[in-house]
């Protein structure tokens, strides 16, 4: 780790060590009548691809000023309250002095012409794929809506899924530190208007933690004019039971200091009903059927807040403070489950019932400090440290009884856990970025300390209270990670390159009060990663990236413990779970930048998957976490928009895909058993703009799914069919929306394990037909952006 630090900083020296001169730009911003336009936004592009150099307001005077700027051709651009100047090409080559950058004032006539929405661009960059959609026909929707429509993007249930894989949320390169469930009440609060575009980062680069699969990284649309904004927003969704969400967010910011607060509220009673059947076997054959019908009822409150702070000390030196609070004082369930047990033969040999009630509480609080110093040329190092708790408690009763097929009583079964876990996260980073000639490139080092401790108490109810030590456990997990990276970067008239190295030095231990042997571990490894882009012609392009990564166990996955829906069918974790290490490569066709073409290959190698076991001498059924032997994916994805007419917009993404495991069948003597599918998923939607002024829009979406490989199971096909509409009134500062999902009942689908003795599956319909109705109210300047963020940390991904 020290040699790490001691390298970065040498580096930097030596990049800054006979820098060339930098020199001040000085102008003024005026409107068309030459009055001067107070606090207006400036922009120092670069020329090849209009990357933002340097930013900053005017005064009241509509006077700015630029200092350190190094020699080079930029382009200058002014910007206020919607209004854009025309790019200035200026050469800097002396302390310069200009005239005035004109905006120019828009007339509104929009009831006199007709509005045409653009369609979403998609671009294709070195190291991933961008979906333009600022001022397009998705600008109105959800964030949940964009991100959920972006190419390439699978949503099954609360999860967002890349290539079959699930993908983690960024907002501006920090990552949203939630659970998929929370992850999605935020994009759906999150207006879209503020996005300027989705990027698909399929093999993240080396300045990401090495950890982890795909990105979808959202990137907001810059406007740094002064002021306040604010907004309210409610929901309410009609499924089984209503649901409510309310929500309120608030930004305020003078020249240095950038200040955002948020809260929302949602309390939820959700409804979800499983259908299951397991044929217990021996050698002979089918020797008892098992089939149940069950009932949860789960109702939740939903508390979270956040709080930014930046402090601009000079141009060159900023300080910001992130904060974010998740609070769940309330969540329980009731559940019902009724089971028929029928002999090989399909005669009804016995019933029981079983009825649970469990309740638990989580609080997930997480801060961050960030220290940014800019170098006099376009270099800029910073420094950050973040602290995460995560603490939940969980209790269970579960109560079973039997009855003969006439409904006599035969016997019960009781029992009741209590589970608590706690978890502490540090981390500290340091990344420097500048530019070496015409080469780009970045470095850093990483250090991340995490502790875990997690108890389980069981005890059975039978005939008073008993503590059961064998089922009961202590489980303590201590993880390390140093971490050091470089990349570098350089674009030519036709080519693209990108290339970096990230080393990783993992030390971990676990111990568990009924293993006798603590589990540790120590390994040191590479991680390559390479990007090639070569644009052939305006018409055609070819990319190629590859990069190797590593899947850690969740913490929750380690943990020996069992979470029980009856004495029979149970989850339980597994301390003895090791790294994954992946290796990933794509090779990418695009033409007329308008018909995207991408081949992909992944070896997942010891995969970290979920798998179910029916135990046919005992029958149990049980989810374990296990290392399955090897895994792979492969696949092609085509993406096409168009717009048919003015006023629609189709896009459509058609990938076709093969996926398979191969994993140690536990219940069958230990044998492999090689899993495997081929599959294929298309969506087809269309956006529609119904007014001339554009503020009423409408979507018609179809999605169909051949089937899904999970772990031991197969997913059979599905289908879902959405409708909305959306309507924006009161000069945009109000937006009305409803939205109705799964109009066909056709997006839940049957899953499947059967191979050598095991055969089960399963029907689980979740609350997926719905009307939702969606109302935001904007006030204050709200035109501005705000600088709500999360910092990225991978380590609390592996929070459940």
């Amino acid at each position: 780790m020290k040699l790490l630090i001691a390298i970065l900083f040498f580096t930097i020296g030596l990049s800054h060590y006979g820098h060339s001169q930098t020199f001040e730009l000085k102008g003024e911003v005026k409107d068309q009548y030459q009055e001067p336009v107070a606090f207006a936004s400036i922009f120092l592009l670069t020329v090849t691809d209009s990357i933002l150099v340097k930013g900053t307001t005017a005064d009241e005077n509509g006077v700015f000023l630029f200092s350190d700027i190094a020699e080079g051709l930029y382009f200058l651009k002014a910007s206020y309250v919607g209004q854009m100047s025309d790019n200035l090409a200026i050469e800097i080559l002396k302390d310069t002095k200009i005239g005035a950058l004109i905006l120019e004032q828009h007339t509104e006539e929009l009831n006199e012409v007709t509005v045409v929405s653009n369609k979403p661009l998609v671009e294709r960059k070195v190291d991933r794929i961008v979906f333009n959609v600022e001022n397009t026909v998705l600008s109105q929707n959800s964030s949940w809506d964009i991100l959920s429509q972006t190419p390439g993007v699978i949503v099954m249930n609360d999860d967002l899924k890349v290539r079959n894989q699930a993908t983690t949320v960024y907002i501006n390169n920090r990552k949203v530190q939630l659970s998929a469930e929370e992850v999605r009440s935020l994009l759906e609060n999150y207006q879209g208007e503020n996005i300027k575009s989705v990027e698909v980062i399929h093999n993240p680069p080396a300045s990401y933690d090495a950890e982890g699969g795909s990105i979808l990284n959202i990137v907001t649309s810059k406007n740094l004019s002064i002021g306040y904004k604010g907004n309210v927003n409610a929901g309410y969704t009609q499924g089984v039971f209503p649901k409510y969400n309310f929500g309120t967010s608030h930004f305020y910011k003078t020249k240095k200091l950038n200040l955002n607060a948020s809260y929302n509220y949602a309390p939820k009673k959700e409804y979800k009903n499983t259908i299951n059947n397991t044929n217990f076997m021996d050698d002979s054959g089918i020797v008892s059927i098992w089939d149940t019908d069950f009932d949860q009822v789960i109702r939740s409150n939903n508390h979270s807040a956040g709080l930014v702070v930046d402090y601009e000390f000079d141009d060159k030196n900023s300080l910001s403070l992130t904060s974010n609070a998740q609070f769940q004082p309330k969540r329980d369930a009731d559940f019902f489950q009724e089971t028929t047990i029928k002999n090989g033969a399909g005669v009804l040999d016995s019933i029981f019932n079983t009825n649970s009630f469990f309740n638990e509480k989580k609080n997930n609080i997480s801060g961050d400090l960030t220290f940014k110093h800019q170098f006099k040329n376009q270099g800029n190092i910073t420094a950050n440290a973040h602290y995460t708790y995560f603490d939940l408690d969980r209790n269970q009763n579960v109560n079973s009884n039997y009855f003969l097929p006439s409904g006599s009583f035969l016997r019960d079964f009781n029992f009741s856990t209590l589970a608590d876990q706690q978890i502490d996260i540090k981390t500290a980073q340091i990344d420097y970025t500048d530019y070496l000639g015409s080469i780009f490139f970045e470095m850093g080092v990483k250090g991340s300390f995490i502790d875990s401790e997690s108890r389980l108490d069981y005890f059975l109810q039978n005939n008073g209270t008993e503590f059961i030590p064998n089922l009961s456990d202590d489980y303590t997990y201590d993880e390390s990670v140093y971490a050091g990276y470089f990349s570098l970067s350089k674009d030519w008239e036709k080519w693209s390159l990108k290339t970096g190295l990230r080393a990783e030095q993992t030390e971990s231990s676990g111990l568990s009060v009924n293993v006798a042997d603590m589990n540790k571990l120590s390994y040191f490894e590479l991680f390559p990663s390479l990007y090639v882009l070569h644009n052939i012609n305006e018409h055609h392009s070819l990319s190629f990236d590859y990069a190797r990564k590593v899947q850690r166990p969740r913490y929750e996955d380690l943990n020996p413990f069992r979470t029980y829906i009856n004495e029979r069918t149970f989850k339980e974790g597994n301390p003895n779970l090791t790294p994954s290490f992946s290796h990933n490569l794509n090779l990418n066709y695009t033409l007329n930048h308008e018909y995207f073409f991408d081949f992909y290959y992944r070896d997942n190698g010891m995969y970290i998957s979920t798998l179910t076991f029916q135990d046919n001498d005992n029958f149990v059924l049980r989810d374990i976490t296990q290392n399955v032997l090897e895994s792979t994916s492969y696949g092609f994805d085509f993406t096409y928009g168009k717009s048919i007419t003015n006023n629609w917009y189709l896009y459509s993404y058609i990938s076709i895909f093969h996926e398979d495991e191969s994993f140690i069948a536990l219940q069958s003597d230990e044998f492999s058993y090689k899993n495997s599918l081929n599959g294929a998923y298309v969506d087809l939607t269309n956006y529609i703009t119904l007014s001339k002024d554009g503020s009423f829009k409408g979507e018609l979406g179809l999605t169909y799914l051949s089937g899904f490989l999970q772990g031991s199971f197969i997913q059979e096909e599905s289908t879902n069919l959405t409708v909305g509409l959306r309507k924006s009134f009161l000069k945009n500062r109000a937006v009305l929306s409803i939205s109705a999902n799964d109009l066909l009942n056709k997006s839940n689908a049957f899953v499947s394990s059967k191979y050598l003795n095991q055969d089960n599956g399963y029907l689980t319909v979740p609350e997926t037909q719905y009307v939702k109705f969606g109302f935001t109210y904007n006030f204050g300047n709200f035109r501005l952006e705000d600088n709500q963020r999360d910092i990225e940390k991978i380590e609390r991904e592996r929070l459940e």
